[in-house]
């Protein structure tokens, strides 16, 4: 063998080497793991940025990409990676509006990708969750094409996917169960979906700290997987009636805005234990910080609300309406059954899109005076694109009359201007100390940590659908709790009075009436999340009940503790909240009648007196049908409970 050929050989394999050497660290995958080693998350850097995941060493997701288009280049393609560092935090959290709990556990392990030139990707690890979200730091405004969000779960798994016709939506949908592979490719869904994998695994899938920026949908493949979704900018579009739109023209981009920011988290809640979902608060831990400095004027609780039930009251001595002396009658409920809010929806303004005045028949600064001296505040319903016109003014005024809050309705859109329209509804209101409840709204995507006096969020197929719909069912209110619910609070509206089976259940606007027994409606005060909760019933028909209401009444809205004592998703929840030195107790069911066990350990030492609320003997055939019993219990104490069909039990234990 000649000197030049030996030398030839020797600069090939050196080269190859060189290059397969140079491939390793161009392909090199990267690890995090939960705290407790239960779910580990693996990162490949190659010709694109993939992420995989297992959990209990069971793989549930397989080479998820990921990408950010900025038009100009694709952040995550060809990736230039700078560093790779991983850091464990160990917290609490104190929260301001006590959703699930004062406080929560922010335990998590987090690796950071810095990428060439300006942008990285952080992967946060829980015991109960994965989030990943873009990074960037690039000096001008940016235009965002689309965000990539790939997901390949690794078996065709199950899922209850919340189908959407549009992106214009107010998210008020069922949850189609059905496999992901199913789904024919361009069907698509609003979030959370929950996704149903092998070994009891579930996956909540949402999003948090949603800011300046459109909301993310999932869309089908026709496989095993998705890909995102999202609604473009509107350029132009012309009114629709006085809530609509219609003629809209859409960029083709998702937003534009600053270069140097943090972009939503994806967030995956995972759990092998149904119960233990519920208890997830990762989109509240993974959202930024409030901005609001004094919060003590934030008082959740009970509402006595007018729409779902007309205005019909009855046993008065006026006819009812939207006026005045109804509006006082709604106070003087309230006021007899220390329900610290009313509100007055759709009507009481001059016309839907004059807002900034009463109706003829209303006088608003009398009403709320009147209000205040029974210690009743009054929230204000608005449209939304009203209140949009003029907002510092509108609630300029709303304030000096002395209200407490906003009912903003009807956005139906979670484009980045709607998502923008939230925060700056929620700013003008937190700087006049008023409240928020969005209706016809996305879900909630972490903005209420940011701004606590978002007390609520609608985003949910809820009670007012009874008074046009059978969808209403015992099984979707138990569902709920599991796919809705993951994202934040709800503002579902209990509370009927009126109750029947599925037989005999019937459709009225002007007289609704609820599917499932009374205790099923009650036990949804403990099971539902929302600091502001309604009572949905006409005072007319809770006088006539005066041991539900009364029991209703004791409940609070926000919670120390909040413990999921079991639970199967779509079929049952027993949920068991602490406050103060009481513990309230609420179990629901779908259409099947169930026993279930109750293991009272989690109370404190001593004697309590238990008030029980249960289905009656009858209650299968007369769903109002109840009993009520006073009792002592210990911590040593169990007990079974027997739900009927469609039924529900809540209790209160008071400490002796």
């Amino acid at each position: 063998m000649t000197t030049k050929l030996i030398h030839f050989r020797m600069k090939a394999g050196f080269l190859i080497f060189l290059m397969m050497m140079g491939l390793c660290v161009f392909a090199k995958d990267y690890t995090v793991s939960s705290p407790n080693g239960s779910i580990k998350v693996t990162v490949s850097v190659d010709t694109q940025i993939k992420w995989s995941a297992a959990v209990n060493n069971q793989a549930i997701f397989t080479n998820n990409t990921l990408s950010l288009d900025l038009g100009t280049s694709v952040l995550g393609t060809n990736p230039k990676l700078v560093s790779a560092k991983t850091t464990s935090v160990k917290s609490i959290v104190q929260t301001v509006v006590a959703v699930k709990s004062k406080t929560i556990d922010n335990t998590y392990n987090q690796l950071s990708l810095t990428f060439k030139p300006n942008y990285a990707v952080n992967f946060r690890v829980f015991d109960n969750g994965i989030a990943y979200r873009f990074e960037t730091s690039i000096k001008d405004e940016i235009m965002v094409k689309n965000e990539e969000v790939g997901l390949n779960f690794a078996g065709d798994f199950g899922v209850l996917f919340p189908e959407e016709e549009t992106v214009y939506s107010h998210y008020e949908r069922l949850y189609l169960d059905t496999k992901i592979g199913s789904l024919a490719a361009g069907r698509f869904s609003s979030l959370p979906t929950l996704v149903k994998a092998d070994n009891n695994i579930k996956i909540g899938i949402t999003e948090a700290d949603l800011f300046d920026y459109p909301c993310l949908f999932l869309e089908a493949t026709g496989n095993a997987a998705f890909t995102s979704k999202y609604p473009k900018v509107i350029l132009k579009a012309d009114p629709k009636g006085d809530r609509a739109i219609q003629n809209i023209q859409e960029a083709d981009y998702i937003a534009k805005t600053s270069g140097t920011r943090t972009f939503p988290w994806r967030v995956f809640m995972i759990s092998t234990e149904d119960a233990r979902l519920v208890e997830n608060q990762m989109v509240f831990l993974l959202s930024r910080e409030s901005k609001i400095a004094e919060t003590s004027w934030i008082k959740p609780g009970l509402v006595a609300w007018d729409w779902w039930n007309e205005n019909n009251v009855y046993g008065v001595d006026f006819k009812a309406g939207l006026d005045t002396k109804t509006y006082k009658y709604y106070i003087d409920f309230a006021a007899k059954n220390n329900i610290p809010y009313i509100i007055l929806d759709e009507g009481w303004t001059k016309s839907t899109l004059n807002i900034k005045e009463a109706n003829p028949t209303l006088d608003i600064q009398e009403l709320i005076a009147y209000g205040k001296s029974k210690n009743v505040d009054i929230i204000l319903w608005c449209l939304w694109n009203a209140l949009d016109a003029d907002l510092e003014g509108t609630l300029d005024i709303y304030a000096k009359w002395g209200a407490k809050g906003i009912k903003t309705d009807f956005m139906a859109r979670s484009e980045q201007y709607m998502v923008n329209f939230y925060e700056r509804t929620a700013k003008a209101c937190a700087d006049r100390k008023l409240l928020v409840d969005f209706h016809g709204a996305f879900k909630p995507s972490g903005m209420a940590r940011a701004y606590p006096n978002i007390i609520n969020h609608e985003g949910v197929r809820g009670m007012e659908n009874c008074k046009w719909s059978k969808d209403i069912t015992p099984e979707h209110d138990v569902t709920l709790c599991f796919t809705r619910m993951l994202a934040g609070p709800m503002d579902f509206t209990p509370g009927s009075m009126t109750n029947k089976n599925e037989k005999d259940f019937a459709i009225s606007f002007s007289h609704p009436m609820s599917q499932g027994t009374r205790c099923h409606q009650v036990a949804m005060y403990v099971c539902y999340d929302a600091p502001v909760q309604m009572l949905c019933d006409s005072p007319s028909n809770y006088y006539k009940e005066p041991e539900t209401t009364s029991f209703i009444s004791k409940m609070p809205t926000v919670w120390d503790e909040t413990k999921i004592l079991d639970a199967k998703v779509g079929d049952y929840i027993l949920t068991a909240r602490h406050k103060d030195n009481n513990w309230y107790l609420g179990a629901m069911t779908d259409w099947t009648a169930r026993t279930l066990d109750v293991d009272f350990s989690f109370l404190g030492e001593g004697t309590y007196e238990i008030e029980i609320m249960q289905d009656g003997i009858n209650a299968e055939v007369s769903c109002n049908d109840y009993k009520r019993i006073v009792k002592q219990v210990t911590k040593a104490d169990k007990m079974k409970i027997e739900l009927a069909k469609g039924g529900g039990w809540a209790a209160i234990c008071k400490k002796i």
